[in-house]
């Protein structure tokens, strides 16, 4: 069984294994015609069920020739142009090529003495993104496995700032639609039901400032803490961006911690054209940023960036045998000092290979073709009568909904909209995503890959006016 570990004899077996499976998931990709197969989840599970784990195959080309029939073939596939539901980008290159090499070399970023120069890479990369947001030489963070858990960290941390020993008075504020996450990290971090408030938003989807002042106002008067304000840069249904300058003001104003979450908007601070609409962000006491939604970096690639480096502390914990105390004197830079984590991927290292290639403004340059197509699919929608759209686009997500001409009835057009997308989800043609807003089922289309065309978009919006139209008659005809 030593064959199988990855050293010095071993080296060209690893070449060729690497090989066979790049050169195999190649072919897929080259070949994929459809973002999705169709397959349902009774069709694939007897074959995955029917696999003895406790009989290994002993050879790894047998065992690529049984994935392909588990896994690849049926794949979603996220570079497919037809790919429109969330918040999955197609990857680069280079940065596949930073996970192949970190997967290899296998660094755990929880102390020097297993990472070495990959602890620097990462702390190089936490410096660049903190100089583009703004937030100051006193700026630091750290790589997490994605927007979930950098939007724990930072509540975190401006709990412990908060500096209450009564939980139960902490209150933090976010916009109605902001991501779950927020309410979940309340949930894990002790505080009340009550403790998420929930502040409507405008007509664009954006938080409402005088609502939020108000709030703020009256958890003063009640006597309750002011914990948080959480700003979202990028709803993940609207990619609405909130008004931050204006939230920046109210935070300072009621010393409240402010937080932004711009684990989708985190593109606009490599775009050419847009970073004005982050304006206000530099204010934050701290960022979340998922790379791997517009960066167009493989799962996982995130990062919590904070104005004070010092806050940090509140996420460290110093064990004998790992990080003792004597490290810090020593200046021994260990990132589980920083982190929630203790063993980490050296995820940091594919947006070092992408930066390193294709520099920030090919990335922004990405991402500004998306918001760009966004803007194009808006137009048609907007000028579509069998389409009611909800918001134009702040950033590259659409939302809409089937309106059929013949139809008035509020719950037979959302159960039409609902058909027509399983319908098209069965078909394999086209991927895209639901939300609801108010009561009512819409569509979403979350545009990340700059090959989509225009073309695509008016595609996918027949098929899905062809499959509503279908439902319909069809309820027509049982009906009568």
């Amino acid at each position: 069984m030593r064959s199988h570990l990855l050293n010095d004899t071993t080296a060209e077996q690893y070449r060729r294994s690497v090989t066979d499976g790049v050169e195999r998931v190649a072919a897929r990709i080259a070949t994929t015609e459809r973002p999705f197969t169709g397959v349902t989840v009774d069709a694939l599970a007897p074959a995955i069920d029917a696999i003895d784990l406790d009989k290994p195959l002993h050879d790894t080309a047998a065992v690529l020739d049984e994935l392909e029939d588990v896994y690849l073939r049926d794949a979603v596939y996220f570079h497919h142009p037809r790919y429109l539901a969330h918040l999955n980008c197609p990857v680069v290159i280079p940065a596949v090529l930073g996970e192949a090499v970190l997967s290899a070399v296998n660094s755990s970023l929880d102390t020097w003495d297993q990472s070495a120069g990959g602890t620097l890479i990462e702390r190089k990369l936490i410096d660049w993104t903190t100089e583009r947001i703004g937030l100051g030489p006193a700026a630091d963070g750290v790589f997490t496995s994605g927007g979930t858990q950098s939007n724990l960290q930072a509540l975190l941390l401006a709990r412990e700032e908060a500096k209450t020993d009564t939980l139960a008075k902490l209150r933090i504020f976010a916009s109605e639609v902001s991501h779950f996450s927020v309410k979940k990290s309340a949930k894990l971090l002790g505080l009340g039901q009550d403790s998420v408030v929930s502040i409507p938003v405008d007509h664009d989807k954006r938080m409402q400032t005088v609502a939020l002042a108000r709030e703020l106002e009256r958890c003063k008067q009640d006597g309750l803490v002011p914990m948080a304000v959480v700003a979202t840069a990028g709803t993940t249904d609207f990619g609405s961006i909130d008004p931050l300058p204006e939230i920046a003001e109210l935070c300072e104003q009621f010393a409240t911690w402010m937080h932004v979450d711009a684990a989708y908007g985190c593109g606009l601070l490599a775009s050419l054209k847009h970073r004005d609409r982050l304006n206000g962000i530099e204010r934050a006491d701290s960022v979340t940023v998922d790379y791997h939604k517009s960066f167009f970096q493989p799962v996982s690639s995130s990062a919590v960036l904070v104005r004070d480096a010092a806050t940090l502390q509140h996420a460290t914990y110093h064990a004998e045998y790992l990080n003792p105390r004597r490290m810090v004197q020593e200046r021994i830079p260990n990132q589980v000092d920083k982190s929630l984590q203790t063993t980490r991927r050296f995820d940091a290292l594919k947006l070092w290979m992408t930066l390193r290639t294709m520099g920030a403004d090919g990335i922004g340059q990405l991402f500004d073709e998306v918001c760009e197509l966004a803007r194009e699919g808006w137009k048609l929608l907007a000028a579509d009568p069998r389409f009611d759209v909800v918001v134009e686009p702040s950033l590259s997500t659409l939302v809409f909904r089937y309106i059929p001409a013949s139809v008035t009835d509020p719950a037979e057009i959302d159960r039409a909209n609902l058909y027509a997308r399983k319908a098209l989800f069965a078909s394999g043609d086209a991927i895209v995503a639901g939300t609801k807003v108010g009561a009512r089922h819409y569509l979403k289309f979350t545009l990340l890959n700059p090959e989509t065309q225009a073309s695509d978009i008016a595609a996918v919006l027949d098929l899905i006016a062809g499959h509503a139209e279908q439902y319909l008659g069809e309820s027509l005809d049982r009906a009568s």
